[in-house]
């Protein structure tokens, strides 16, 4: 039976800094993950420098060898209505691969990585819990994104959910398809439906090109990602058709989440926690700094893993996130038809400064909002203590 303080089920960006964090406080983890690195991952893909702040990640070791595009500005729009061009004159963001970033922060984490073996099982034990009948920790961490299974273990029903539902496509250009796209590198496309009820992005990184659309009824998703990718061609975006059909993918919006994310020896951080953005639905500042702060939670805790310690992590969320049951937007739809509300968007992204200061620096960059910055401490459990465990609730 191996065994270790905290199992981490889930390598992405929420699981390997929890990890990270944790090794450097003391405390023996190991990472479970059903996937084998590096592998392909569907996302927009762009950190902004709090994220690297955050993460203490050199910007010269990083993109030795990687994607690592500056991002300078935006041009954002409804689709076939009037674009506004913003110019921050600096990197105000960072576009990254997937598969590069989650397995550069996976290798450095320092944790224990047990990759290609998924989560099977999860059994209570009287000192914790015991994973695949074969792994023994005190703690479980669930950071196994949107279909989590320890996520699953405190009730979630993924099926039963308000998700927001995507699809989208990156690969890297040939040269005709470089002289084919009007997209310049730096500066990101967005563009939002008619409805508001979602918008897609053209993104380049280099040689590579991010396209995708996402929307928060599935029903219509088809038909709007077609609406979309004919727009790029006829505004003369891209002149090529894509190389490849686009894959979907589904996340949960904190304001619209309910999931328990706390128990006895549990804790959801990142996309199992339902933890994107409630306006942009960008999910990998928050799933990076859910796991710090759900590391800064188990540290503190020290051996005692009961909810009532636990709780803590719940509330730094609300500290840092808001309190998803008060979340403005939830609140206006319920008393404002969507046609209004659609109206009212059309005309304020029109507007350079609507724009600028809240779409972009508020609900997609969050540059209100420094980084992280607390001093993990380190964990004080007495060695003899630990070799013999405690239990969950004591």
């Amino acid at each position: 039976m191996d065994s270790c303080d905290v199992l981490i089920v889930g390598g992405g960006p929420a699981g390997s800094s929890c990890a990270w964090a944790l090794q450097r406080a003391g405390l023996e983890t190991i990472l479970l993950d059903k996937r084998t690195f590096p592998r392909e991952k569907l996302c927009g893909g762009w950190i902004t420098p709090a994220v690297l702040d955050e993460l203490e990640i050199n910007h010269a070791e990083y993109e030795r060898g990687r994607v690592f595009q500056p991002i300078t500005g935006f041009r954002t729009g409804i689709m076939g209505r009037v674009e506004v061009e913003t110019e921050y004159g600096k990197p105000v963001s960072y576009g990254i691969r997937r598969f590069e970033f989650d397995d550069f922060q996976l290798r450095r984490c320092g944790a224990r990585i047990m990759e290609g073996a998924p989560l099977e099982s999860l059994e209570r034990s009287q000192d914790g819990w015991i994973a695949n009948g074969e792994i023994k920790a005190r703690m479980v961490i669930g950071a196994g994104g949107t279909f989590c299974p320890v996520a699953r273990v405190l009730g979630a029903d993924a099926r039963q959910e308000s998700a927001v539902v995507a699809q989208e496509i990156e690969f890297e250009m040939t040269g005709e398809q470089r002289e084919g796209c009007a997209i310049r590198a730096e500066i990101p496309e967005l563009y939002f439906c008619s409805d508001m009820k979602g918008y897609g992005w053209c993104f380049r990184k280099g040689n590579f090109l991010n396209v995708g659309l996402g929307r928060m009824d599935r029903s219509s998703l088809k038909r709007h990602v077609a609406e979309f990718l004919r727009f790029l061609k006829e505004a003369g975006k891209l002149a090529f058709d894509l190389p490849a059909s686009m894959l979907g993918h589904a996340y949960l919006l904190y304001r619209e989440i309910r999931r328990n994310i706390v128990a006895d020896g549990v804790l959801l951080i990142g996309d199992s926690a339902g933890l994107a953005y409630s306006m942009s639905g960008e999910g990998i500042r928050p799933a990076i700094e859910s796991g710090l702060l759900a590391a800064k939670t188990v540290v503190e805790a020290n051996g005692r893993y009961g909810q009532e310690e636990l709780e803590k992590y719940r509330a730094s969320l609300i500290s840092r996130f808001g309190n998803p049951e008060k979340h403005w937007s939830s609140s206006v739809g319920k008393y404002v038809r969507p046609e209004l509300i659609a109206g009212a968007a059309r005309t304020l992204l029109a507007n350079s400064w609507f724009s600028r200061h809240v779409i972009l620096d508020r609900w997609f960059l969050h540059l209100n909002e420094p980084a992280l910055n607390f001093e993990m401490p380190r964990t004080i459990i007495p060695a003899v203590e630990r070799s013999v465990g405690v239990g969950a609730g004591s």
